[in-house]
Order: structure tokens, then C-alpha cells, then sequence
């Protein structure tokens, strides 16, 4: 009997650690309706209740599971799992985070625990979504229209990588896109998906990465699209803008999509240049006809550089007297300029003006700096030299051993800068090592590499007149 009695006993307290072993969870309530992840935000609360507390381990460890976007949990994923016993009351609040790739309008969650093992019911369906990309984005090469000939059709497509900073959606494999046909400036429909959409009707049409129903900012440009006549004309992106800024460096003019192409500028037509994007750094008007396969459209742009216009008011070359000083004043409509004056590359301290007044000899140069919006520079550069010496008769003999006398080949005034004269002087095997309608008196201004004793050159001067003169020039050392 007492044997009996014993075994009756084990019996009863396995049964109470049996009973006392198991709890029950509650369906969790969400903290949220949707769950509409980013970057900067991706946590998300959720409550349950379980009974009773005392049935817990010290080495329990709830966990949340997500399911797939129809809701199943054949292939949940596992989303935060706690620490071994810090959740010992009920009811209980826990956070998650979504992975990037989640993507669906029926998400559900369920809380497990661990020991004992026990597994809630299933919460509400959810959207969520990880809104990986979400900012604007390109089709078409951000340009605002495309054609189609009668019977055909037109392909927009996402670009990628696109113009600038342009940030592609493509990038992302997880993601799937929603295309849309406006019916008003604040209304459209839906019209297929995929990264791509082929047009056979006119109308605006642009795609929105799938977020379903949460808010976002990953749409793209609008396009316009037509069917093309014989007068019909497309528009002509530049990645720079327009007006561009020559400082960034060259422009891709890009048009719709086509068979073939030729490009022109300014009326005349581009050699070679028969592809879908053209590379320039020029301002101009530019055209290019497009072969749509059974019709031929144009698109154009009047392409601008904002850089800036500058202007100024001294010739090239100047003679002062003793005494003189000339005064040079640049023009400009650039924005918040600046002016750095040189003479002979010294940059002059404190000459900062729009003018300087000038009394030495010598090479000058004026740069003038756009220092607002588009960053450019213009420079000018000009001449003070000192009266050409009136001399009766052309040399035909000069010593350029630089003793500053007879270094170089001085001519009458008639003939020299200002005078609109050519100045030709030829070697003694024909060839031309000085041509000018601007002669300085300052041939030979480099050193003459003597390869035979006494070499003899021959000039030309031709005077407006057309009374050519010609001779000879014996360089001695």
C-alpha cells in the first residue's frame, strides 16, 4: 500500500508541472496601422498578453515572427528575439524592425516563446514596406516628351543610372514599379507595371516605385507623349541644364528614343554625330532629326552657357609717351565679380577694380572671376610698349647678342603694329618663321640657333598700299 501511495504521489506532482509548464499568448495588438519603413525610421511597437507568468523559465525568450506578404507563415521571418528572461510580466511590449526587402499589403505577426514553447494567434494584416529608395527619379533621360509613328508605339524606361544625381530605382532588385497615365493635372490612372512601359496612345504618362498604400516620394519625371507628323518636334535634354555651366564641364544633349540620328548646330550638320546623345561644351542651336523606323521627327534646343559676358576698352597693343598712363576699364555682367590685374604674371596687390591705370611698360592681363552661381572666368590681355623709333630705312643687318643695340630687326613706322601691314620673313631654306600684321620691332624675340655663320633671312612687307617691299637680313653675332 505505501509503494502504491508513492508512485500516486510522483504521478500528481508530474501532472502539476505538466499543467503548471504550459501558458497561453494573446493575439498581439499592434502599435501601428501601417508600417511604412525607412532609413530614418524603422521601429515598430507591438503588445501580448500571456498566462501565467509563473509558467515562464528563467531561460524563456519571446520572439516575433513576420510573415510573408499574403500573410502565411510557411516562410516566416524571424524580426526580434529577446533576451533570456527580461520579459517576465504580462502584458508585455515589444519592437521590431523591417527588412529592406519588405514589400506587401497583408503582412501578420505572432509572438513565440520559447520554454515553455507556445505560439500566439495571428495579429491583423498590415501593409508594410522598407522604402529603400525615396526620393525622384528619371525616365527617358529626363526628357519631357517622346513620338510615335501612326501603327507604332513608344518605350519609356527607368533610367539607370541616369543624369546627375540622379538615384535609379533599378538599383534596388526588391522593388517593382507602377505606371500611371494622367487624366488631369491632379489625377491618373494605372496602367501596367514593370520597369519599362511601351506607349501606343498620346497622353503624360510617368511610374511610381510600389509602395502600395504608404506615402512616398519615388516617382518620376512626366513625359508627353504624341503620335508623329510631318511637323511634329520632341524636346532635347542637356545633364547639365540650360543654361549650363561651362565650369562643370561638357553637356550630354540627349533625345527621344530612335532608330537613327543626326545632329546639327547652328544650322550645319555634326559629323559623326549620329548616336541618341551628343557631348558638347559649346552654347548654340542645336537640332537633331530623328528616324522613328516608318516617320522622321526633330527635336531642338537653343543650348546657353550662364557663365558671363565681359568686355574691355583698351587695344590689344598700346604706345604710351613718357609720362602717359592709359586706363583700362572692363565691363561685365557677371555676378559678385572679381578682378585680379597682372603685369608681366605679377598679380598686382591691391589693383581689385573693374579699372587700373597703367603706367609701365610691359604685358598685362586682367581676370575677371564669377564667384556667385555658375563659377567662370574670362581674362584679357594687352600691350603698353614705348614709341617704335622712326628709322628712315629697313636693316638688312641685326646682332642679336643682347648688348640693346641692333638685338632686333626695327623697321620704319609705316610698316609696324597698327599699320594693318604684313610682315613676312622666310629662312634660306623657304621656311616661314615669322608672319604678322601686328610686327612688334621685336624679331627675333628667342635666341636664333646658329648653324651656319652669318645665317641670311629674306622679308616681305606688304603695306596696305600693296607696295611690297623685300630683302634681305644677315644675323651676325
Amino acid at each position: 500500500m505505501r509503494k502504491i501511495t508513492i508512485i500516486c504521489i510522483l504521478i500528481a506532482i508530474s501532472l502539476t508541472q505538466r499543467i503548471n509548464a504550459q501558458i497561453v499568448i494573446g493575439a498581439p495588438s499592434l502599435g501601428f496601422t501601417q508600417a511604412c519603413a525607412s532609413e530614418t525610421f524603422n521601429t515598430y511597437n507591438v503588445t501580448f498578453s500571456f498566462s501565467p507568468e509563473s509558467a515562464l523559465s528563467s531561460t524563456n525568450q519571446f520572439i516575433i515572427e513576420l510573415s510573408d506578404n499574403t500573410g502565411s507563415f510557411s516562410n516566416s521571418t524571424i524580426v526580434f528575439t529577446s533576451a533570456q528572461g527580461v520579459v517576465a510580466t504580462s502584458p508585455a511590449t515589444l519592437s521590431f524592425s523591417l527588412l529592406n526587402d519588405t514589400s506587401g499589403e497583408a503582412y501578420k505577426i505572432r509572438i513565440k516563446s520559447t520554454a515553455p514553447i507556445a505560439t500566439s494567434s495571428n495579429s491583423i494584416a498590415f501593409p508594410a514596406y522598407y522604402k529603400i529608395q525615396d526620393e525622384p527619379f528619371t525616365i527617358n533621360n529626363l526628357i519631357s516628351t517622346g513620338a510615335y509613328c501612326f501603327g507604332g508605339s513608344y518605350l519609356l524606361t527607368i533610367d539607370n543610372p541616369g543624369f546627375g544625381l540622379n538615384d535609379s530605382p533599378l538599383q534596388y532588385p526588391s522593388l517593382t514599379f507602377n505606371w500611371y497615365k494622367e487624366t488631369s493635372p491632379t489625377t491618373s490612372v494605372f496602367v501596367a507595371t514593370g520597369s519599362s512601359l511601351s506607349v501606343n496612345q498620346p497622353g503624360t504618362y510617368f511610374v511610381e516605385t510600389n509602395y502600395g498604400t504608404c506615402t512616398s516620394d519615388s516617382y518620376s519625371n512626366r513625359v508627353t507623349i504624341t503620335e508623329a507628323t510631318t511637323t511634329s518636334t520632341s524636346t532635347i535634354s542637356s545633364s547639365l541644364g540650360n543654361p549650363y555651366c561651362s565650369s562643370q564641364g561638357a553637356t550630354t544633349l540627349s533625345a527621344i528614343n530612335g532608330n537613327s540620328y543626326q545632329w546639327y548646330k547652328d544650322g550645319v550638320a555634326i559629323s559623326a554625330a549620329t548616336s541618341q546623345m551628343y557631348v558638347t561644351n559649346q552654347p548654340g542651336t542645336y537640332l537633331v532629326t530623328i528616324d522613328l523606323g516608318s516617320c522622321v521627327t526633330n527635336a531642338s534646343i537653343d543650348l546657353e552657357n550662364n557663365g558671363f559676358n565681359s568686355s574691355i576698352d583698351v587695344a590689344g597693343t598700346n604706345v604710351l609717351l613718357s609720362g602717359e598712363t592709359l586706363v583700362a576699364t572692363v565691363t561685365t555682367d557677371a555676378t559678385n565679380p572679381e578682378f585680379e590685374w597682372y603685369l608681366n604674371n605679377t598679380l598686382i596687390v591691391n589693383a581689385t577694380g573693374n579699372s587700373y591705370e597703367a603706367s609701365q611698360i610691359g604685358n598685362y592681363k586682367v581676370i575677371v572671376n564669377q564667384t556667385t552661381g555658375c563659377i567662370a572666368s574670362n581674362e584679357f590681355l594687352f600691350t603698353i610698349t614705348e614709341p617704335f623709333p622712326d628709322v628712315a630705312n629697313i636693316p638688312n643687318l641685326i646682332s642679336p647678342n643682347g648688348d640693346g643695340i641692333n638685338d632686333t630687326w626695327v623697321i620704319p613706322q609705316q610698316y609696324v603694329s597698327g599699320t594693318n601691314t604684313e610682315v613676312i620673313i622666310i629662312s634660306s631654306k623657304g621656311e616661314i618663321v615669322l608672319k604678322t600684321n601686328d610686327y612688334l620691332n621685336n624679331w627675333p624675340e628667342n635666341q636664333i640657333n646658329f648653324k651656319d655663320i652669318n645665317p641670311v633671312y629674306y622679308y616681305i612687307i606688304t603695306p596696305q598700299n600693296n607696295k611690297t617691299r623685300k630683302g634681305s637680313i644677315t644675323v651676325v653675332k
